[in-house]
Order: structure tokens, then C-alpha cells, then sequence
């Protein structure tokens, strides 16, 4: 199949690249001649992501159907794995039975952003709980509850102080808000277990720089710091998070805080199709983003475009020329400035207008900014709007007033504002709907003395040593090593099943544990702990 136009990612830059495209051609023609290529069929509202961890809104609060969204051009669902220029066309892996599907294209915009990469920090990807999308909210919020319902019911107080321990990565916008909105459901629901009404439950903020929210300013960050720890959340300024395990975090100026729950909210990376048609280009990325011309075109290309996080487009600040900075308002006004610009590019072409007049009817991208808001929980915000500085209960007013006008669709605003009227009169739900997931494989990171498995426990996994060396020690005092690329399986395990000795790393170690279904196949006869044991 092959369109004028091809859209590929379908977050703010693309999907109102796509409306205002609709709104320019009509519906009809929009549909014969424009693709809207994105991995996932809703477009989501990433500002309100940390309430739907914190239990505050229901997952279908933040989403809306790109189908209803972007009605009038063709919605293709499947994540874009390269693009080839010379063919023009787009490969696109569209699922289990739909893989390398090819997309044709005359005009192509790249809005595809960036992605989540937790691997520069050792154990962050086996560790870390991301939010970037619904999903991730929703496994965040399960596993915070299952946290606690673990905590209710173990007897061991060092199991229990990890188990209530919260880490959260990042003083960003998502680091604030999502450490406010967990802080509060944990306080909240924690009056309902029995045996935690008069636990400790720690929240931790860690963060690389001196100051929270940067981007807002030093008063209205140093105010946000000090409510928090009023609250109760802990800072650790200045510091980043060297290593992390199952079981800690390890800060690179040697501190270590005990716990099974990590947040990461940083991480975020150039998508590697971005970086492909940067060098297949020629181009230098600002930072892995395509630099582009004011009125979107990448830089010396005619018929490719590009915008939002994946873009570098010069912006003029109020005289000052700048970068457009990664946000999701200026990827929504960038992405229809885009639309826009291509309708008049296929308008003039149908017209059979030259270069010269096609470049003049173009228009630069101009935005005025607004300001920033940022929840930090217990009904309290900061806000910068029109250089105007707010913060408290009116901040945090404000911060709902206006992410519920912006929020996409009529009914989206009508249910968010029955879920929140709900909050301020009734408890926060605390069920937990998600099963536990069937990792049949998962890698794991170990810092030197923690073990993969003690002696007596039931084998529910056996290894892979990918990094590292491992030591088996038997109860008879011997010990064995076992090195990098060697297996940890039924040699350590009995006739009932159960480690015979104590599987644990002597340095920095990575592993995969193979379990369920694959710990069968792996094992053979070797008579395994009950299905479902954790």
C-alpha cells in the first residue's frame, strides 16, 4: 500500500499533524491519501499518567481511540522498524502474524519521539519500573499494592522495611508527581491492612542534580523540595543511582537503600529508526533529534518532515531563537503546524506550482510558551503560567482546571471529572486486576553477597550466568565457583527439589532465570516446587 503522506508515530506531534491535515483536505481525500502509522490504537495524555499509578483515574481517563482522534485518515497500528529513503518506504511490524509489513510514501513525517533505555545503569532494565505508557501505570499500581499485601502477611521486619520502601528515580516532572501519587495511595490504603497501620512506609526521591523541576525555576523547585519532605518522602539530591538489584539501590556515592520496588522516570533515548535516517542522511542529530528548518522540513530534505521529540526545530522564544524543548504542548502545536504545512505542499503540487512558490506558501513554526505545571500530591502543585509563579491548593486547582481542558474529547474531560469527584469523596481503590505476569524468562542483576537462591528453598528457577561469577556454598563448608557463561541448574538441587547450597555472587553479576514452562523443559525429570509458588 502506498499513501502521499505517511505519518509514522502516533503521539501529540502525530496526531494532530494528522488532524489538521484532515481538517485542511476533508475527511474523504484525507482518507485516500494520508497514513497514520502508530504502535498502539490510542493516543495517550502522558501528563496525567502518575495519577493512573496512584489509583486517582481510571486507565480509560488518559486514552482516546486514534481512530475517533484522527478521524478521516487511515489509522495503521504496528511499531515502524526502518525506513528505507531511496524506496521510500516504511517497514512496520505489526504484531505476531503482521510482521514486516512495507508502507509506501511520497511525503514522510517522523513524530516517533523517544524511547524508554533503562540499560545505562546496571540492573535498571531488570529492575525498574518505567511510565511511559497505560501499561506501565497499570503494572506500577499492581505492583505497589502487592507490595503491601506481601508486607501484611511476612513475619521477617527486614523483608517487611523492603517491601515498604519506594524508590523513585528522577526529579523531573514524572519523578515528582508519580513519588506524590504513590506516597498518597500508600498512606491511604495502608489503614486497611491490618498489620501495617503502624509501619513505616518509606518513599525516596533521587535525583542527579541540585534542584527538582529545573525547567520551573529555583523558588517554585526549592518549595516543591521542602513540601515534600514535610510529607514525609525522602531526597537525595546530587546523587544518582549506580546500581540496582531485586533487593537495593546502590547510589554512586555508596549509599544503598533496601527495597524491592524501583521507579525509573528517567532513561529516555533517541529511537534507533531516528538515528538510521540521520545517518542514512548524512545528518548530525541534536542529541539523537533530526534538526529540521523552522517549518518542519528536515534540514535540505523537501518531502521529509519531522516534529516533536524527535525533532530539533528552532523556536523563537520571544526574540530569542532556540530549540524547541521536548513537551508535550510544543508537540501538539508543532504537530499541527506540520499538518498544516503539508496540506499547503499537497495543495500547491495539485496546483502545479514550482519550488519556489511551494516554499513560499509554507509557514514557520511560532509558539508562545505558556508556562509549566507540576502535581506533588496531598492536593498541592506549582505552577508557572505567563511568567506568574503559584503554588499550594490554587496551583494544584489550576493544574486540574487546565489539563482537563486539554485533555482530548468531551467524554475523556466528563469521565476524568467523575473519577476525581469520586476521589475527594471516597478511598482510592486498591484491587488489584492484573494477574501476575508468566515470565517464562527474566534477567535478573546481582551486587556481590546477594544470592540468587538460599539453601533449602525450593528451586522455582534455574540460571544463566550472561556477566559475573557465582559461588555455591554447601553446608558442609564447600564451596564451587561458577563463572561467566556456565549454568546454575539441578547439580545444585536434590532428589525433593530444593538448592542444596547457597547460590551467591562474589562480584557485579548479571543472570537469565529460565521458570514455569521453560524451568520444565530446562530441567528434565528434576522434581520442581508447586506451580504458582513465589
Amino acid at each position: 500500500m502506498e499513501f502521499d503522506v505517511v505519518i509514522a508515530g502516533g503521539g501529540f506531534a502525530g496526531a494532530h499533524a494528522a488532524r489538521a491535515l484532515v481538517k485542511a483536505l476533508g475527511r474523504e481525500e484525507a482518507t485516500r491519501r494520508v497514513a497514520l502509522v502508530a504502535e498502539r490504537n490510542v493516543l495517550v495524555f502522558h501528563p496525567m499518567l502518575a495519577e493512573v499509578a496512584g489509583a486517582s483515574l481510571s486507565p480509560a481517563d488518559v486514552v482516546n481511540p486514534l481512530r475517533h482522534y484522527c478521524r478521516g485518515v487511515t489509522v495503521l497500528q504496528g511499531a515502524v522498524r526502518a525506513v528505507d529513503l531511496a524506496a521510500r518506504t516504511l517497514t512496520v511490524d505489526g504484531g505476531r502474524f503482521t510482521r514486516d509489513q512495507t508502507i509506501g510514501f511520497r511525503h514522510l513525517a517522523i513524530t516517533l519521539g523517544s524511547i524508554t533505555d533503562l540499560s545505562r545503569v546496571p540492573g535498571m532494565a531488570e529492575h525498574g519500573w518505567p511510565l511511559k505508557s497505560v501499561a506501565d501505570a497499570l503494572r506500577l499500581r499492581a505492583a505497589v499494592i502487592n507490595r503491601m499485601e506481601e508486607a501484611n502477611l511476612v513475619a521477617d521486619e527486614r523483608v517487611r522495611a523492603r517491601l515498604l520502601t519506594f524508590v523513585v528515580v528522577g526529579g523531573g516532572y514524572t519523578g515528582v508527581e508519580v513519588a506524590g501519587q504513590i506516597h498518597d495511595l500508600l498512606h491511604e490504603a495502608k489503614r486497611f491492612y491490618t498489620r501495617l497501620r503502624d509501619e513505616h512506609i518509606r518513599v525516596a526521591l533521587v535525583h542527579g542534580h541540585k534542584q527538582l523541576l529545573a525547567e520551573i525555576g529555583p523558588k517554585l523547585g526549592d518549595y516543591t523540595a521542602r513540601v515534600l519532605r514535610e510529607r514525609g518522602i525522602e531526597l537525595y539530591l546530587e546523587t544518582r543511582v549506580a546500581e540496582a538489584t531485586a533487593s537495593r539501590v546502590v547510589l554512586a556515592d555508596g549509599r544503598a537503600i533496601e527495597t524491592h520496588t524501583i521507579i525509573s522516570t528517567i532513561g529516555n533515548a533517541p529511537s534507533p529508526v531516528v538515528l538510521d535516517v540521520a545517518r542514512q542522511l548524512g545528518l548530525e542529530t541534536e542529541r539523537g533529534r533530526l534538526p529540521t528548518e523552522p517549518t518542519l522540513r528536515v534540514k535540505g530534505q523537501r518531502e521529509l518532515w519531522a516534529a516533536g521529540d524527535c525533532a530539533a526545530t528552532p523556536w523563537n522564544d520571544r526574540g530569542e531563537v532556540k530549540t524547541a524543548p521536548p513537551t508535550a504542548q510544543l508537540a501538539q502545536r508543532a504537530g499541527t503546524q506540520l499538518g498544516a504545512n503539508l496540506a499547503r505542499v499537497l495543495r500547491a503540487e495539485a496546483e502545479g506550482a514550482g519550488a519556489a512558490e511551494i516554499d513560499a506558501r509554507l509557514r514557520p513554526f511560532t509558539h508562545r510558551y505558556l508556562g509549566q505545571l507540576a502535581s506533588i500530591g496531598a492536593r498541592q502543585a506549582v505552577a508557572e503560567v505567563l511568567g506568574f509563579h503559584f503554588r499550594g491548593f490554587f496551583a494544584w486547582w489550576m493544574w486540574r482546571t487546565i489539563y482537563l481542558a486539554k485533555l482530548p474529547g468531551v467524554m475523556r474531560r466528563l469521565r476524568v471529572t467523575i473519577d476525581w469527584t469520586f476521589e475527594a469523596i471516597f478511598r482510592r481503590d486498591i484491587s488489584v486486576v492484573l494477574p501476575p505476569p508468566d515470565e517464562t524468562m527474566r534477567a535478573i542483576h546481582l551486587e556481590p553477597g546477594e544470592p540468587m537462591a538460599r539453601r533449602g528453598e525450593p528451586v522455582r528457577a534455574v540460571g544463566y550466568v550472561r556477566r559475573g561469577r557465582l559461588e555455591a556454598r554447601a553446608e558442609d563448608g564447600s564451596a564451587a565457583e561458577i563463572a561467566e557463561g556456565q549454568v546454575v541448574d539441578q547439580t545444585w538441587a536434590d532428589a525433593e527439589g530444593r538448592w542444596r547450597a547457597d547460590l551467591v555472587a562474589t562480584e557485579s553479576s548479571d543472570l537469565t532465570l529460565f521458570r514455569g514452562r521453560a524451568l520444565e523443559l530446562f530441567t528434565g525429570e528434576l522434581r520442581l516446587a508447586p506451580r504458582g509458588a513465589r
